[in-house]
């Protein structure tokens, strides 16, 4: 089969058919493929039978691999893999439980966030004959460019802080007593500064970066004003219009860019309906 690349409605995500991915991509279809991915931001790719291995492989040929900081829930014989999963063995999860309960971009909390992550569904719950877990994808490029020239204007220059002890917290707050971080996560995860408004270092598209999951509050501006405008902004990128909802079916492989997205697991399963799902994550650079 020829490789074709068919677009969503609406400003993001498009469907890749015609390619194997236990196999080596050929070097015109991985051109193919990159300028699909820069352009569409999120690309799914239906009925894949993937080894670790080939996982690994597949993502490799978009850049260098990232090995997680939460590193108790990296696979076991590729590090490069990040298990997530609500499974459980000797009373503990195999995987990260929480499945990105919040809107965010995949390592914001880092100096240099990931470029992009891919996500290989092993084994989706699934009740009534419909799929649960579903991942929401919203385009901040998108929503950047819907907004009016005055809050554009406001919001240049601006810069923000990421943490991921936040996101800890929140989890805490949400009830979930048990969700910590260890001391040398905490040591690998400083605060970090980056734009509200980034650039993408491709396409030279602008997006709102700022996230719910991992931004603290906008520097130089007193609280109040900060969170009011972190709130109009997260609330702004993920209207309906910037947004698709990803309804996993086993085999599924997922990638996006996380420069221009934000994403929301919906976390409305719970064992014994099982989740198990292996993740790459791609080494990126300085927002600007």
């Amino acid at each position: 089969m020829a490789l074709d690349i068919s677009p969503f409605d609406g400003p993001i995500g498009a469907e890749v058919s015609g390619i194997d991915l236990a196999r080596p991509v050929a070097a015109a279809d991985q051109k193919v493929l990159e300028d699909a991915w820069n352009a569409h931001a999120v690309l799914v790719f239906r009925g894949q039978t993937l080894e670790p291995a080939d996982l690994v492989r597949f993502s490799r040929g978009f850049g260098a691999l990232e090995i997680h900081v939460l590193d108790q829930y990296l696979h076991a014989d590729h590090p490069e893999i990040l298990v997530v999963s609500n499974i459980q063995e000797n009373g503990e999860p195999i995987g990260i439980y929480d499945a990105g309960r919040y809107w965010h971009s995949d390592l914001s909390y880092l100096a240099e966030p990931s470029r992009g992550s891919v996500l290989y569904a092993i084994e989706i719950p699934e009740e009534g004959g419909e799929t649960l877990g579903n991942t929401l994808w919203a385009h901040a490029g998108a929503a950047y460019e819907a907004l009016d020239d005055g809050l554009k204007a406001r919001l240049d220059g601006l810069e923000a802080a990421f943490d991921l002890g936040k996101r800890f917290q929140k989890l805490v707050d949400d009830g979930d007593a048990d969700a910590a971080m260890t001391d040398e996560q905490i040591k690998k995860t400083p605060e970090v500064v980056h734009p509200v408004i980034r650039t993408h270092p491709v396409t030279g598209r602008k997006s709102i970066f700022v996230n719910i999951g991992h931004t603290t509050h906008i520097l130089g501006l007193p609280a109040d004003e900060s969170q009011a405008i972190l709130e109009e902004l997260w609330a702004h990128c993920i209207r309906p219009e910037f947004v698709y909802r990803h309804k996993w079916r086993e085999g599924d492989v997922v990638m996006w860019d996380n420069v221009p997205t934000q994403h929301l697991a919906i976390c409305d399963y719970a064992l014994p309906q099982r989740r198990l799902l292996h993740r790459t994550t791609l080494s990126g650079d300085r927002p600007y």
